[in-house]
């Protein structure tokens, strides 16, 4: 857990920019501070302990979100459900720190990581190229509401990446030796959760398979009788009601997407906690660059494939065509939330990889290189092998 801190005050990527709001508007929140009792220094969170640990001195303080308020006196709400019709037509919220805090953006890969008290990166946490810029904070970003923490520690993947590694047959040799673990970082990604309600009246042509005798003559000339499958098609329609809890949608551009439908899903529905800056300080986190209208429209394109899959399931017969299915969504809400991941990034040859696990569950996922040489010693192998079983069963 070495990665540079950051806390996210907006994480939240840039849909079209606002007109310009005066700076003394802006309603800001002090980041509460928690320095190391024995030697000063921030504390940091530590998946492994699941606590705050010094990262110099070792020093655990006993710490719980209990202890947190919302900068005013009052208490941090729990994790809640956003409207989601209301935030889409207003997704301005005006909630700031009062720390110093900046952002960057990978001219390589576009990922925009938030950094605070002053620190910043030399390279792009996500691809390691060295070409990151000042990245202008937007004002309407909506700030993450609830958060994920790491359960999973950096020494328990490490084990986990190079038994991985291992087990990649056709990796390059050098690949597979090296292991890469020295490169392990730890990273909060941006996620949507979507809730609705949704109910369906579908209908459709229900086909039942029945068999008739068909009569012919083969090569010789002979009579034969073989069963050839009909359809028969009746008209179906039926209704479907259904909740969606927590349909995911990433908002990260950092890391590659296959890997992370790889990885999920993240138990966001019982694990989820208010966020709080305490879980982030250590660790790299991703600004949002999916937003929320857009992150929208991919969860309900998700929930209209699964809800045409519940229909399907009730159509009888043994096929279906003409399927048309009439949905309705009720009482949508939308959270914004921190996923936590353990990423390596590599370049080999002129190609970027990326291994990926997922930080509360330890679910992994990646991307190699291969070696040609293995693969072509591996083909003559089977020829030979194939060779030689036909010259002995030709005996």
């Amino acid at each position: 857990m070495n990665t540079p801190a950051s806390d996210p005050a907006s994480l939240m990527a840039s849909p079209s920019k606002p007109a310009a709001q005066p700076r003394q508007t802006r309603q800001t929140q002090a980041v509460s501070k928690h320095p190391c009792p024995e030697c000063g220094a921030n504390l940091e969170w530590s998946p492994a302990k699941q606590a705050l640990v010094c990262p110099y001195c070792g020093t655990t303080a006993a710490w719980s979100p209990s202890d947190l308020s919302a900068g005013d006196g009052s208490e941090v709400a729990a994790v809640a459900e956003q409207d989601l019709e209301a935030a889409l037509r207003d997704p301005r919220n005006q909630r700031g720190w009062t720390d110093q805090r900046r952002e960057v953006k990978c001219q390589n890969c576009h990922a925009i990581s938030v950094f605070t008290d002053g620190r910043v990166a030399q390279r792009c946490d996500f691809c390691g190229s060295p070409a990151i810029v000042p990245h202008e904070e937007f004002e309407d970003a909506i700030t993450p509401q609830s958060i994920l923490p790491f359960k999973i520690s950096d020494t328990q993947l490490r084990d986990r990446v190079r038994k991985w590694y291992g087990s990649r047959w056709f990796a390059p040799n050098k690949l597979k030796s090296a292991a890469l673990t020295d490169t392990l970082k730890g990273v909060y990604l941006p996620y949507w959760t979507f809730d609705a309600h949704a109910k369906a009246r579908w209908r459709a042509d229900a086909g039942h398979y029945y068999y008739t005798t068909q009569t012919y003559r083969d090569a010789n000339g002979n009579t034969q009788t073989r069963q050839v499958q009909q359809v028969r098609w009746v008209p179906a329609a039926g209704e479907v009601a259904h909740f969606f809890d927590d349909e995911l949608v990433p908002g990260t551009v950092g890391v590659h997407p296959a890997l992370m439908r790889k990885i999920e899903p993240f138990p966001t529905v019982t694990n989820l906690v208010p966020y709080s800056p305490e879980y982030v300080r250590g660790w790299t986190v991703e600004r949002y660059q999916v937003d929320l209208r857009k992150a929208a429209g991919v969860g309900q394109q998700q929930m209209q494939e699964k809800l045409r899959a519940l229909c399907v399931a009730r159509i009888p017969g043994d096929t279906y065509r003409n399927l048309m299915v009439d949905a309705q969504y009720t009482g949508r809400t939308f959270k914004h939330v921190l996923v936590p991941v353990w990423l390596i990034s590599y370049t080999y040859g002129r190609k970027n990889y990326q291994v990926v696990a997922n930080g509360y569950t330890g679910q992994m996922a990646g991307e190699q290189p291969y070696s040609w040489v293995k693969i072509t010693l591996a083909v003559m192998a089977v020829l030979v092998l194939l060779g030689l079983l036909l010259a002995y069963s030709g005996r």
